[in-house]
């Protein structure tokens, strides 16, 4: 299973972000998705899964939950917009990976058994950070992240 992973967005959907989605299962926005119409997009190539980011302050926007937990793969994935929000204990909660965004800095890490993954910016570019998205490819229940730069 591949799970395409994108990030503040801000309201860009770039052309090189949904090429780079292309062939996923299923989408996941770790928010500042910016405007519906991302969504929109992103739905034609797999269902998504949207959680609401701090930019993501318009009435289309209430409808977007602040966290979610993905189930894919046989594994669970939590996903909130902002990781010193955290409130759990992943590990504990039986999470596989957690999936985030806010800082804009792409990101793999592993803690106690669980996988920590920023797709970074896939919106307009902030500082030196690059414009990327991510994949996550769960196989015989084991997950891995992927980082991909956009060419911009």
């Amino acid at each position: 299973m591949i799970l395409g992973v994108i990030s503040d967005t801000h309201g860009q959907l770039r052309p090189e972000a949904v090429q780079a989605l292309r062939g996923s299962d299923r989408i996941l926005h770790a928010g500042d998705v910016g405007a519906s119409e991302i969504l929109d997009t992103l739905k034609h190539i797999a269902p998504v899964t949207a959680i609401r980011g701090n930019v993501d302050t318009g009435p289309w926007a209430r409808a977007l939950p602040e966290t979610e937990v993905v189930e894919a793969g046989g594994l669970s994935i939590y996903m909130l917009h902002d990781l010193g929000r955290l409130d759990l204990k992943p590990e504990a909660a039986g999470f596989r990976a957690v999936v985030y965004g806010h800082s804009h800095q792409p990101k793999i890490a592993e803690r106690n058994g669980v996988l920590y993954f920023n797709p970074g910016s896939a919106g307009p570019r902030r500082f030196h950070l690059p414009v990327s998205v991510g994949r996550l490819r769960i196989t015989a229940g084991k997950v891995r992240a992927e980082l991909m730069e956009l060419e911009i």
